[in-house]
């Protein structure tokens, strides 16, 4: 946990830095592919899921300790082949997930963040789930454990093989030549992320582009198709907390709602998007019919609102590494308390990002939140050590927080009608 959070520390500038780069290379070509509240919310998204994933909120029903010890057939020793193999079969575990999660419905929910975005771009990388609690993931590493693959070499291999997959989230490189017939590039991700009927529901692969040729799920990028991303029953919020359980709100609304009763579990184990019969008379949901012609999500906002907004991220992003470096000095369950505070920053910062009339009161809640906090242990967890001023600083950004928020939501578009959209 302390560990993996000390990797992120150095990753998470390093993804920052590249997805701004990216923004700059789009505005000085001319193609840029990245707006700004749609950026911000894929970076919020990336919080809460290296948040959720720091403080292990989240269980297996089998280790892959425990398999290796009880099904090994050999055990072999970590060299450059076992790392290998191990890659490998990461991969292929990968590759089935990922199919499981466009196929089923209720699958669906823990992978609709990631193309929640109506872009395409570094920071659509960064969007993740928070809504697993339950991995079945390690099942699939059933190869890896009968050959005896160490738990240390799966511990290193996959956030490596995680990471590897933010490059080939962009526009800006074409095809790549003989590399296409072997990995993932971006043209192959490309055709994934987009909700054209030529290219949906291809290409899961995620580092290695074979598996979707093994099994009949390739589709290669046409000069005449240009994608279009997003989902087909659009999110319409930059709220990632909400995008996270916004799917499996709507099939618990189903299954309370259909009069059959077998459609009551047919809603979750049918394929992804399938709704009964009776439902979708009585209570229709908005689904994008051309693909070509439909309006993004986006909100209006003043100059002033977008600095703001980027002070906000800075500040969480702050906080976060606050989190991640000082793990073990905070300690149980404090370290809790803290996740708990950045969820509510996200969603509270997220809130004003919508121009939700209640997002002031999102702010408030996450104030009073704060300071609580600093009355309940006497400082920030554990930040008196490097200044007891601290703690003054945060409750004095609480506040004005909240009342900044408040005169944006109430009076800012009010005032004049000046609005970006970048």
């Amino acid at each position: 946990m302390a560990q993996y959070g000390k990797i992120l520390l150095f990753a998470m500038p390093v993804f920052l830095l590249l997805v701004l780069f990216e923004k700059w290379y789009g505005w000085r070509r001319g193609r840029d592919t990245v707006r700004q509240m749609d950026m911000i919310s894929s970076l919020a998204s990336g919080v809460t899921n290296v948040t959720k994933d720091v403080l292990g909120l989240s269980f297996a029903l089998i280790s892959y300790e425990w398999l290796v010890s009880h099904i090994a057939l050999t055990h072999i020793n970590a060299t450059w082949l076992t790392y290998l193999i191990a890659f490998v079969v990461l991969d292929f575990a990968g590759y089935t997930v990922h199919a499981l999660d466009h196929k089923i419905n209720f699958f669906w929910n823990s992978h609709i963040v990631h193309h929640s975005s109506e872009e395409f771009n570094l920071a659509c990388a960064l969007r993740q789930s928070v809504s697993v609690f339950v991995r079945l993931f390690v099942v699939l590493l059933l190869p890896a454990a009968l050959l005896g693959v160490p738990g240390a070499v799966i511990a290193i291999v996959a956030p490596l093989h995680l990471f590897a997959q933010f490059w080939y989230h962009t526009q800006h490189i074409g095809k790549m030549g003989l590399l296409e017939k072997i990995i993932v590039t971006p043209s192959h991700h490309r055709v994934h992320h987009a909700i054209n009927k030529e290219y949906i529901d291809k290409n899961y692969g995620q580092i290695f582009i074979f598996w979707d040729k093994m099994f009949g799920t390739f589709q290669e990028e046409l000069k005449n198709v240009p994608p279009v991303y997003g989902i087909t029953r659009p999110v319409r919020t930059w709220n990632p907390i909400k995008i996270n359980f916004q799917h499996m709100a709507l099939l618990l609304k189903d299954a309370w709602n259909t009069r059959s009763w077998k459609d009551k579990l047919n809603v979750f184990i049918k394929p992804t998007g399938w709704r009964p019969a009776d439902v979708m008379e009585r209570y229709g949901v908005y689904k994008i019919e051309d693909v070509y012609d439909f309006e993004k999500y986006d909100t209006a906002y003043t100059k002033r609102f977008l600095v703001f907004t980027w002070i906000q991220l800075i500040l969480l992003l702050i906080f976060v590494s606050y989190l991640f470096g000082n793990i073990s000095l905070i300690g149980s369950p404090a370290i809790f308390v803290y996740g708990a505070f950045l969820f509510l920053y996200v969603y509270a910062f997220a809130e004003a990002m919508d121009k939700s009339r209640y997002a002031f009161i999102w702010e408030a809640l996450k104030a009073l939140v704060g300071c609580a906090i600093i009355i309940y242990y006497g400082d920030w967890f554990q930040a008196d050590r490097l200044s007891p001023v601290i703690k003054y600083l945060l409750i004095t950004y609480f506040v004005i927080s909240g009342l900044v928020v408040s005169w944006f939501v109430l009076y800012d578009d009010k005032i004049d009608g000046r609005v970006v959209a970048l």
